[in-house]
């Protein structure tokens, strides 16, 4: 996922997800921890590492805003029905 240089970066549009992708599945487990995407979760946590699956890809933890963690499985956690609660962000 490209991101801007600029650490202030807002979006300039966003769309639903219709179906589902890697970027898909990452984008839902950054929303479910209440943060648009990846950008806005370094921006908030500075540069903090993000811990992936080596396997798949997708992110393994995330740290909320309140400290606590989100700890993700291996496997597809956004099903088909949660597809239209992702939203992907253009910058």
């Amino acid at each position: 996922m490209p991101f801007s240089t600029d650490n202030n970066a807002k979006p300039k549009s966003m769309k639903r997800a219709k179906e589902w992708t890697a970027e898909v599945e990452n984008l839902f487990r950054f929303q479910q921890a209440g943060y648009r995407d990846e950008l806005e979760y370094l921006q908030c946590k500075l540069g903090a590492l993000i811990d992936k699956w080596p396997e798949t890809g997708f992110v393994k933890k995330l740290q909320r805003r309140d400290d606590t963690f989100y700890h993700f499985s291996r496997s597809r956690e956004c099903q088909d029905c949660d597809l239209h609660k992702v939203v992907v962000y253009g910058y």
